[in-house]
């Protein structure tokens, strides 16, 4: 089975103003071409042996498997959760015009 090209990267956050500065922090790094923030939502989750029930925004990030790695990596770093959700789902069907803006517009810069 081949990789896919192209990934939805899932994570979620305590409030709409956190959501937003990670969805602006990887389209800046040109990490991600758009992030859709759609909440709140209740999550309802077990965390060191107690079940919390909790009000939580979602951040979608479209990207390209080629920088999932580096978009993880800033979203660790960017997250204020011990243990952030980060989850990437493929992508295997989309808009060829689409597709190609997200590529074009994860693309690493090219160095002089």
């Amino acid at each position: 089975m081949t990789e896919p090209a192209w990934l939805t990267v899932l994570t979620t956050t305590d409030s709409e103003e956190k959501a937003r500065t990670l969805a602006r922090g990887a389209v800046d790094a040109r990490l991600a071409a758009c992030a859709q923030i759609p909440g709140p939502v209740t999550s309802v989750y077990r965390w060191q042996g107690v079940i919390e029930t909790g009000e939580e925004w979602q951040v979608l990030f479209k990207t390209t498997a080629e920088r999932y790695d580096e978009l993880e990596a800033h979203l660790v770093a960017a997250h204020d959760y011990e243990t952030p959700e980060i989850i990437a789902m493929p992508v295997v069907r989309g808009s060829e015009r689409y597709l190609a803006w997200v590529s074009a517009e994860t693309a690493p810069a090219a160095t002089p």
